[in-house]
């Protein structure tokens, strides 16, 4: 019998309606070995941070069973609250819990729930103008791949599958070079770029591994610059960003550092560029000379069981 609890805090409508059918045969198969499970749906990020206040107090480990963007509201609760969490991917990206390694088989999952240990892991404290600052599990980006996600958002009719290949692809069709200026732990460097990505995470949009030395435990974030080119060499480029192998490429550059903060507009037309992060959009980088982007690093600001 075991003793640890767990409150399942579950988005009904992520990778399509599939969370449910993930977290019941889970939560019958962690009572059937002691453990008191409770489980709530919601799809309101605004419910969430209360949701995770009673289930810490009650020393219940909060899993998420969502996407990304649900891991992301739910971690920053969890830590507000001083409480424990756990993953269970049901989302269209599932790209931190690929980074946490969680198993996607049943048993391996009940055994984790059961068995995994608390572990310290990195969050992303992200800022921008008029807004609270916020938790973010994987990564901050700006630029085309944040219009990318924009058009994953209109995409659910297409397979979950093709959703980010074909946004990407969409994305870069019409995309346009930015004038952003970027500073890490206070040094500034202005690019002409197709997009900037602060990563705590390895992975984003559906497993590319678009910061491939980046580590979610070493208090340190990547920055991955991927400087303007033409529409048809990205394109051509993209499939290298599966594996990693883009960072080898000259228009690519990749930075460390502990506080990031970003700031530019579109060339030419000045119109704004989204920012988006870990699935969900974050509005419009302030321009060049207004109070920028800025995101800093929360070394073991979680514990998760892994």
């Amino acid at each position: 019998m075991t003793s640890r609890s767990f409150t399942f805090l579950v988005n009904p409508n992520s990778g399509g309606g599939t969370a449910p059918k993930v977290v019941l045969p889970l939560a019958r198969r962690l009572r059937e070995a002691g453990a008191e499970v409770e489980v709530s749906y919601t799809s309101s990020a605004a419910v969430v941070p209360d949701l995770v206040k009673v289930a810490a107090a009650a020393g219940r480990v909060v899993v998420s069973v969502g996407g990304d963007g649900m891991l992301s509201s739910v971690a920053g609760a969890v830590v507000d609250a001083g409480g424990e969490l756990a993953v269970i991917p049901a989302g269209r990206g599932n790209d931190f819990a690929r980074m946490l390694e969680v198993p996607s088989d049943e048993d391996a999952q009940v055994a984790l729930l059961l068995g995994g240990k608390p572990t310290p892991v990195d969050l992303l404290s992200v800022s921008m103008p008029g807004r609270p600052a916020v938790l973010v599990a994987g990564s901050v980006y700006a630029g085309v791949d944040a219009r990318a996600a924009e058009i994953v958002d209109r995409s659910h009719w297409l397979p979950n599958r093709l959703q980010y290949p074909i946004a990407s692809i969409r994305a870069l069709g019409t995309y346009r070079p930015a004038a952003l200026t970027v500073e890490i732990d206070g040094r500034r460097t202005e690019h002409r770029a197709a997009n900037v990505v602060i990563a705590n995470s390895r992975f984003y949009g559906k497993g590319m591994d678009i910061a491939p030395d980046a580590r979610i435990d070493d208090g340190v974030l990547d920055v991955v610059v991927i400087e303007a080119a033409g529409r048809v060499d990205l394109i051509r480029s993209l499939p290298k960003v599966y594996d990693g192998a883009h960072v080898a490429l000259a228009a690519v550059k990749v930075l460390r550092g502990t506080r990031v903060t970003v700031s530019g507009r579109y060339d030419g037309t000045a119109a704004p560029v989204p920012v988006g992060a870990d699935g969900e959009s974050l509005g419009d980088l302030p321009a060049t000379g207004e109070q920028p982007l800025t995101v800093e690093i929360r070394p073991g600001a979680v514990k998760v069981l892994r």
